[in-house]
C-alpha cells in the first residue's frame, strides 16, 4: 500500500491534465519570474497563465517550499 500524496503536490496530476504542461515547466516559470512574494506569484499565474487560485497556490507553495532562492 502506498501513501496518498498530500499537500500541494496532490494537485499536480490535475494541473498537468487541465493546463497541458508538466509541473516542472510551471516551476521553471515561477523561478524565472522577477516576483518573489507568494501572493504576487499566485496572482501572476492566475492573470498571465489562466490558472485557478488553488492550482496557482499549490504550485507556488510547493516551489517556494523546496528552498529555491528567489
Amino acid at each position: 500500500m502506498t501513501d496518498a500524496v498530500k499537500g500541494p503536490a496532490s494537485y499536480f496530476p490535475s494541473i498537468e491534465k487541465k493546463y497541458g504542461r508538466p509541473v516542472s515547466e510551471w516551476k521553471e516559470l515561477i523561478l524565472s519570474s522577477p516576483l518573489t512574494k507568494h501572493m504576487e506569484l499566485v496572482n501572476w499565474l492566475k492573470a498571465e497563465h489562466g490558472l485557478g487560485h488553488g492550482h496557482a497556490n499549490a504550485l507556488v507553495a510547493h516551489t517556494l517550499a523546496e528552498g529555491h532562492d528567489k
